[in-house]
């Protein structure tokens, strides 16, 4: 278990969700989330760096704010757990960007709309995962034995992420999809960004509600791999909650940034991989021999540089995507 304290106060909690709530309220209604349009490389690399920047200044913040209240070695100890929990959550969140590739290509959506289905998946995505963090937490809290089930079963979906990285699943045989698709009357094409319709008094559901729905769906898949991976970095459930709704903010901009590329990194899937089996070990041995967290920080971003660079290197030749 953590050598320090909890940092969690009240009035941080509050602080925290009112910044995510003006932050998505500015995405949706100010910078244009509520406006159909393709967004291009540049924008979505802005953001990027606007997220990534955010996410810095918090942590920094977060330091200068415990050194004076807890101390130097508090201030320090939590600022490296939230960068490195930030990172790991960041890598994961790759995962999402070729799932979600897959989703909007299975359906065939126009790339102007894309961007509306994703802040609603976001907004989804965060709230399931203050859920299940708190949940996460409560069961660590109350039965440390856990971690050893999140340790085995991160193991064990990193193997399998090894053995099946170059499999492409099959959309058309997903058992909710086809359940929806049979119990709900949807419209034959896009209406905008309209997710249903109603037509001769009667609601009709839009292709884009489905694809919605499955971007709902791979959100809660990998939450359960990636709060999980989180839980062996630290069990502060401030720090696990922050850092994983920084990551969770910035992944649409990611998802624009490197929509075009998904093909230049494609050995990314195996580093994910690693870093799945690498966070499951470190839960497993957590009672025998606490890996520093520097440590799995620097481990970490060696295995997903690595694979990053080796990607763009067996991709060298390969013309870009338009």
């Amino acid at each position: 278990m953590d050598a320090v304290l909890h940092i969690g106060e009240p009035w941080m909690w509050a602080a925290f969700v009112g910044f995510v709530l003006a932050m998505l309220a500015v995405d949706l209604f100010l910078v244009g989330g509520n406006k159909a349009h393709k967004v291009g490389f540049r924008e979505a690399a802005g953001w990027s760096v606007v997220w990534v920047s955010l996410a810095m200044l918090f942590n920094l913040g977060l330091w200068w704010y415990l050194k004076g209240a807890h101390g130097s070695e508090v201030a320090d100890a939590k600022a490296l757990e939230f960068l490195t929990g930030y990172l790991i959550e960041k890598a994961l969140a790759v995962d999402n960007i070729f799932v979600f590739l897959m989703i909007f290509s299975f359906f065939a959506v126009p790339a102007e709309v894309q961007r509306r289905v994703l802040i609603y998946g976001v907004i989804g995505a965060i709230a399931m995962r203050a859920v299940m963090i708190l949940a996460g937490a409560w069961l660590v809290q109350e039965f440390h034995w856990i971690l050893y089930v999140f340790g085995a079963f991160l193991v064990v979906t990193g193997v399998k992420m090894l053995m099946a990285a170059e499999a492409e699943p099959d959309l058309g045989k997903n058992p909710l999809l086809n359940w929806v698709k049979r119990h709900m009357r949807l419209t034959p094409d896009y209406r905008g960004e309209k997710f249903w319709v109603t037509e001769n008094g009667a609601r009709l559901f839009t292709p884009l509600f489905l694809v919605l729905v499955m971007i709902e769906l791979s959100d809660v898949i990998f939450a359960v791999d990636s709060i999980p991976a989180i839980f062996a970095i630290t069990t502060d459930p401030f720090i696990v909650f922050t850092s994983n709704i920084f990551a969770i903010l910035g992944l649409r901009a990611m998802y624009f940034m490197l929509a075009g590329m998904a093909d230049r990194f494609h050995l990314l899937k195996y580093g994910l991989a690693m870093v799945l089996v690498f966070v499951g070990t470190k839960m497993l041995v957590v009672d025998f021999y606490k890996i520093p967290v520097g440590l799995s920080l620097g481990i970490v971003g060696l295995i997903i540089a690595t694979f990053m660079f080796a990607s763009l290197w067996v991709t060298r030749k390969q013309p870009a995507a338009d």
